[in-house]
């Protein structure tokens, strides 16, 4: 039902993405994506392709302000020319 609305639907913008196309992305995004990336034989929905890709990226998101915030606190017990090394290197 939802891919004949979207085709009956003409798109607002310049150039319109296929349902060929979704499927392709969806099947990239699930190769990323390490809990399904590696089930090739079964089907997965794009559904659940798609929830299993923010609940990764809200994962990473996570990390990534776990991370930050540890390396805030190794700065700030690191001395000064340490802490400017290691600031230098980030900025790499």
């Amino acid at each position: 039902m939802s891919s004949r609305r979207s085709r009956s639907r003409p798109s607002s913008g310049s150039s319109r993405i296929t349902d060929d196309q979704i499927l392709d992305l969806v099947s990239k995004l699930q190769q990323l994506l390490p809990e399904i990336g590696n089930r090739r034989s079964d089907k997965v929905s794009a559904a659940k392709v798609l929830q299993d890709t923010c609940n990764c990226i809200r994962s990473l998101h996570r990390e990534v302000d776990d991370l930050s915030e540890r390396l805030s606190e190794l700065l700030a017990t690191t001395d000064t020319a340490q802490a400017a090394i290691i600031r230098n290197l980030l900025m790499q």
